[in-house]
């Protein structure tokens, strides 16, 4: 087994739920550290005493149980193995290819003393029956690639290197944990993310989805990938991929097959969806979401890095940093105006505005109108890259996204 490096926060949120009577769910896209983690939480029960014995922990994508097809042979390679008389730790990785598997899990809870962890790279992991059969039984955790935080602990930079400078890195070559063995070679990171990406695309997306249309798909990624942070409806996307001739042989492309699309790669985890609130009228909108990229490295890797739409990739890292703060993230609207987010958790509420520089008077009074209008008396913050004295305008925080980050 490679070196495995800690990823505490995960780790403490496993150790958290450990013999509570839940199910743990450890979602993510694939490649983010889900079996890393698993392996981790396995050397951590032997460390506190567990025998290997009560410890059965298996990846339903390894060879190795190629016979294991279905609910009944899970149920009954698994049971056959459990201790009697002694609690037993059941990890199950990729669970997802094994047909009905919730049943079995079902049944494990009901006839042994058992703890059950699993990973799974989709969303359709927690839909359907699933979420019936064990409906309040389970505990998610979302599993993101490396905080910027976690970036600086991954790697070995020359002494000398500034804070900014790593993070120039962290928005080229994103945070997917596998990367750091390539040390900042860029070919061969390139060629990785290529790889990660064929999987989620072949094995998530088409192949769990039965999609004949692979190119219509790789055009809608390339799309969203290009637009993050900005708003677009499905119909607006199939329009404007026919007006580039991205798509020819077809009159039209339908805003229903472009929206079945977009929610298949959001359940593949590599898009995540942004709804827009109305502040004034306290209600969420129903339409025109934006969407964020699970990991920048990709949008490079499709587009090539480019320096341009620095705002957009900021945003992109912020919504990321909110989700793995446990935050509730929508975008903000106030009469014409737009808030980038507002962040809620159950013991606090934050509007964010996020720009490079506030030193040209115009971005200034662009980026602090909004807040200004929000009459209530939450926390109101501008994250810019600037390094300045200046800490507040009229109570509106400034703060350093470096900094905010750390």
């Amino acid at each position: 087994m490679a070196e495995l490096i800690n990823r505490p926060e995960y780790l403490n949120k496993l150790i958290q739920h450990k013999d509570v009577d839940l199910v743990k769910i450890v979602t993510g896209i694939r490649r983010c550290g889900k079996s890393s983690l698993l392996d981790l939480f396995h050397k951590y029960l032997l460390s506190k005493g567990i025998m290997e014995n009560q410890i059965i922990h298996m990846n339903l994508e390894s060879l190795k149980y190629k016979e294991i097809k279905d609910y009944v042979s899970l149920y009954d390679y698994v049971s056959h193995r459990i201790p009697p008389k002694k609690r037993c730790y059941l990890i199950f990785d990729e669970l997802q290819v094994i047909e009905h598997w919730e049943k079995a899990i079902e049944s494990f809870r009901l006839d042994f003393d058992v703890d059950i962890y699993i990973t799974g790279s989709n969303a359709y992991l927690l839909s359907g029956e699933f979420s019936t059969l064990l409906s309040g039984r389970y505990v998610e955790i979302r599993m993101l690639p490396l905080s910027f935080k976690e970036f600086l602990t991954f790697y070995d930079f020359p002494k000398n290197e500034s804070l900014e400078s790593k993070f120039q890195k962290y928005l080229q070559f994103g945070g997917m944990p596998v990367l750091h063995e390539y040390n900042f070679n860029e070919p061969r990171i390139i060629e990785t993310l290529e790889g990660i990406y064929s999987t989620v695309i072949l094995r998530d997306v088409l192949q769990r989805n039965n999609i004949s249309d692979q190119r219509l798909l790789s055009k809608i990624v390339l799309f969203l990938c290009s637009n993050i942070g900005n708003v677009a409806s499905p119909n607006n996307i199939g329009n404007v991929l026919l007006y580039e001739g991205a798509i020819t042989d077809k009159k039209t492309i339908a805003g229903k097959t472009v929206d079945k699309y977009i929610k298949m790669l959001e359940d593949a985890f590599f898009f995540y969806p942004v709804g827009r609130y109305d502040i004034k009228g306290k209600q969420l909108l129903k339409t025109l979401e934006k969407h964020y990229v699970i990991d920048l490295g990709f949008r490079n890797m499709l587009l090539g890095y480019r320096n341009a739409d620095r705002g957009h990739i900021y945003e992109n890292v912020v919504f990321l940093e909110l989700l793995r703060r446990d935050y509730r993230v929508c975008i903000g609207k106030i009469g014409e105006y737009e808030i980038d987010f507002i962040a809620e958790c159950p013991n606090a509420k934050l509007y964010i505005q996020i720009t490079e520089s506030l030193n040209s008077e115009d971005v200034r009074e662009r980026e602090l109108r909004p807040l200004r209008m929000i009459k209530d008396n939450y926390e109101k913050i501008v994250l810019t890259m600037d390094r300045s004295f200046i800490t507040s305008y009229e109570g509106i925080k400034v703060i350093n996204l470096i900094d905010w980050l750390l």
